[in-house]
C-alpha cells in the first residue's frame, strides 16, 4: 500500500539510488520519483514488480493545463506507471469548477488508462471544498483522490480520509500523504478508508510490521 516518496528537491543521486533500493527490497506499491528521476527509476526497478509513479504540476498545481499534459506525456513515455497530479488549488477555492474538471480530465486523457491520483492539498481547503474537489476528480475520470503533497502546512488527517472516503464512489481509491510516519498512523488511516500511502518512513513502518508479526507468531507458538 506504500508509495515510497523520493520527491524532496535536495535529494542527491546517491539518496535516489538508496531510495530505489529500499523500494525494490521492501516491494512497495511504487517508488514515487521526481520527474527527472523517472527514467532511472524505471531502469533500476525493472523486473521487481514495483511500479514507478511521479508527480504532475507539483507541488503547487498552478501551472497551465497544457504544461500538466506535457509533463504527463513525457513521464509516461519514460515509463512511469502512475501519475499524482496537483489540482489547481486556487481555481477550486474560486469555484471555477469547469476549469478544475477540465484540468484533471486533460491529464486523465493523456494517461490513456494509467492510474491518476488527484492531490487536493486539503490543508488549504474547507470541508466543502474538499468534497467539491473529490466530486470533480471522480467525474473527470481519476482513479484516486489524495490528501496532500507533503509540502503544505499540514498533511493527511483521519478526518479528511474519512470525509473523502464518504464522498467518492467505492471504486475510487484514497491516498493519504504527509505525516504518515508510523505503522499505527498508517493502520488507522487504512481503517478510515485509505488504501495507498505516500511515505518516506517506509523502512521504519515495515520493520515495525515485521516485528509485530514475529511477536504474534511467537505468541501463537507458545500457546499451541
Amino acid at each position: 500500500m506504500i508509495d515510497h516518496s523520493l520527491l524532496r528537491p535536495d535529494l542527491t543521486a546517491q539518496e535516489i539510488a538508496d531510495g530505489l533500493a529500499i523500494s525494490r527490497t521492501h516491494r512497495v506499491a511504487s517508488a514515487c520519483a521526481r520527474p527527472s528521476d523517472v527514467e532511472r527509476a524505471v531502469a533500476e526497478l525493472a523486473g521487481s514488480g514495483v511500479m514507478v509513479s511521479t508527480v504532475i504540476g507539483f507541488p503547487h498545481g498552478s501551472c497551465t493545463t497544457r504544461t500538466k499534459v506535457s509533463e504527463a506525456v513525457e513521464a509516461l513515455a519514460l515509463g512511469a506507471d502512475e501519475l499524482d497530479m496537483v489540482i489547481h488549488i486556487g481555481a477550486l477555492r474560486s469555484r471555477e469548477t469547469s476549469y478544475v474538471a477540465g484540468d484533471i480530465r486533460a491529464v486523465v486523457d493523456a494517461a490513456c488508462g494509467r492510474t491518476v491520483k488527484v492531490i487536493l492539498e486539503n490543508a488549504y481547503l474547507t470541508d466543502e471544498e474538499k468534497v467539491l474537489g473529490c466530486h470533480l476528480a471522480e467525474e473527470a475520470g481519476a482513479q484516486f483522490v489524495k490528501t496532500s503533497t507533503g509540502y503544505a502546512p499540514g498533511g493527511a488527517t483521519l478526518e479528511d480520509v474519512a470525509l473523502m472516503r464518504a464522498t467518492v464512489s467505492p471504486h475510487i481509491g484514497i491516498k493519504a500523504a504527509g505525516g504518515v510516519r508510523t505503522l499505527d498512523v498508517l493502520l488507522a488511516m487504512n481503517r478510515a478508508g485509505a488504501t495507498r500511502f505516500g511515505a518516506t518512513a517506509t523502512v521504519a513502518i515495515l520493520d515495525d510490521l515485521r516485528q509485530r508479526h514475529a511477536a504474534l507468531v511467537r505468541e501463537d507458538a507458545g500457546t499451541s
